[in-house]
């Protein structure tokens, strides 16, 4: 699968971020490299962030021009996936990672706090921060795989049998989206919070080992986050929303 076409700034003007890197998740590496949120910020137009980032969008369609001259590895299509099969990959890949790995990023971030916080203060309100999204996130999952994800499954069953489903059920799943993009919202904000304190996670001369883990460990979150968020926030909701 190869793009429709070259873009322009004229045909561009109207597009979201988010349905750039939905129509072509490879155009996230380009808006990773000029620090363009694609996730949480998805739903502003390129022209206003080239604008808020002082980009020319001019070279900027030319680099999303050039990653989707090769063709598209279906694996990769995800705004192709059909709503339950996608869900089942989010739970598979990205809430699987986050129920792995999050206890294990906290407690290197506490390590590091106690062993490095006189001289390096801002990894204790790192640490402090995390312990919120990782409760925030665990309360979150559980709202994704035990109401929503089950009702968006209810749905496309109801509508291949060419059935209507109830007004309950409706406004249900429309509450759950708004409340979890609300979520979304708060979650992103912690974690931009999180890589401002951390100076986009370089790492001082006078640090141990451990405090290089877990700066890793945590922009391998970050980058992970993104794409779980990108793949609700750009595809499943507004997909979900219209059934």
């Amino acid at each position: 699968m190869k793009a429709s076409g070259p873009l322009s700034v004229q045909n561009s003007n109207n597009l979201t971020i988010g349905d750039l890197v939905a129509k072509d998740y490879r155009a996230a590496e380009v808006f990773e490299k000029y620090g363009i949120d694609f996730c949480c910020g998805g739903t502003i137009t390129l022209e206003i962030a080239c604008r808020e980032k002082g980009i020319d969008p001019e070279q900027l369609l030319r680099e999303l021009d050039q990653v989707a001259d090769k063709p598209l590895d279906r694996s990769q299509n995800y705004g192709a996936w059909e709503l339950p099969f996608l869900a089942d990959y989010i739970v598979n890949t990205h809430h699987a990672y986050l129920k792995a790995d999050t206890a294990g990023i906290a407690a290197y971030l506490h390590k590091i706090a106690e062993v490095h916080g006189d001289r390096h203060p801002e990894v204790i309100e790192i640490a402090d921060i995390f312990d919120k999204v990782a409760a925030d996130l665990t309360m979150h999952l559980h709202q994704e795989e035990e109401l929503l994800f089950p009702a968006i499954r209810k749905m496309v069953a109801l509508e291949k049998k060419g059935a209507e489903p109830g007004a309950r059920d409706v406004e249900a799943l429309k509450s759950e989206l708004a409340a979890l993009t609300h979520e979304h919202d708060g979650i992103g904000a912690a974690i931009h919070e999180i890589r401002r304190l951390a100076n986009d996670y370089a790492i001082p001369d006078d640090v141990c080992n451990t405090f290089m883990v877990a700066y890793r460990k945590l922009k391998e979150f970050e980058d992970d986050l993104h794409k779980h968020v990108h793949l609700e926030n750009n595809i499943l909701f507004p997909k979900a929303a219209r059934l």
